[in-house]
């Protein structure tokens, strides 16, 4: 049996606080070993719709496509209440007509663009950009408004732009669920062992940062798009919470409330396999 797994994650504070201890051998692995691959969300999600990696952290909106090849960890998640996507236009607009603009996406299987396509389904001429580059091409006017995940979601105010709508209020109001952005997903063809193995290992990981939170400190400065300190632990006291060491009743709930829409909404196609491990 390959002891070897691909894992991938992204260079987000959250992911790398949540995997530091796995991959740095600060914990017991059992035996398993990780060849890791970081990439921004949109990137993850386009090498699980390849089967590339055996665990990777994906999009909610993703999995929608994907579940009858992976199955979702209890351990991993970012999901929450008040962090979800921001969309943001120059405060040097008056106003927009979404039905009429151009709007950057991180992504067009991030959660971030379900929650925009349930708020705002006029909202059609959408162009994807990284992540890390939306906040420049509001500000530049390539774009008339932009999607904001991360940690851009902190800065975007002091850099001159304005909120137009918060879809993770918007969402919460609509649901009183809470807002399921990412999951860490493993390949349902590996043995139930491992699937659980990993599992475990991966609560123990983040329980490690918890109980050690300086420890991570190195491996998220290195990796971050934003260096302040003060920032990169925003992201993650956002981010990285009760539902990520497990998803609980709780959280099964608002992700099963979310694909129950998306599936009503035609947003994903109709799903027949079970969604969690456990």
């Amino acid at each position: 049996m390959n002891n070897k797994l691909t894992l991938g994650f992204s260079p987000c504070p959250n992911d790398t606080f949540i995997f530091d201890a796995l991959i740095h051998g600060k914990i017991d692995t059992e035996g398993l070993e990780f060849d890791v691959y970081l990439g921004d969300v949109e990137d993850l999600n386009q090498k699980a719709f390849n089967k590339e990696l055996d665990i990777t952290k994906i999009s909610y909106h993703a999995f929608g496509y994907l579940t009858n090849d992976y199955i979702l960890l209890d351990a991993g998640s970012a999901l929450g209440k008040g962090c979800g996507p921001i969309l943001v236009k120059s405060s040097k607009v008056k106003s927009l007509k979404l039905a009429d603009v151009k709007i950057a996406i991180p992504g067009k299987f991030t959660t971030a663009n379900f929650l925009l396509s349930i708020a705002h389904p006029e909202a059609t001429n959408k162009v994807e950009l990284l992540f890390s580059d939306i906040e420049k091409a509001v500000l530049n006017n390539n774009v008339n408004a932009g999607l904001l995940i991360h940690e851009n979601r902190f800065t975007y105010q002091e850099r001159g732009l304005e909120k137009i709508i918060d879809l993770g209020e918007y969402w919460e109001e609509k649901t009183g669920a809470l807002i399921p952005l990412g999951g860490i997903v493993i390949k349902r063809n590996l043995p139930t062992e491992i699937i659980q193995k990993v599992n475990r290992l991966l609560r123990k990981s983040i329980e490690y940062a918890f109980n050690n939170p300086e420890s991570p400190l190195d491996y998220m400065q290195k990796n971050a798009q934003e260096m302040d300190e003060k920032v990169m632990m925003q992201h993650v006291e956002l981010y990285v919470n009760k539902y990520s060491l497990d998803l609980g009743v709780e959280g099964k709930d608002s992700i099963t409330q979310m694909f129950n829409l998306a599936q009503e909404k035609g947003i994903i196609p109709k799903l027949t396999n079970k969604l969690f491990v456990s």
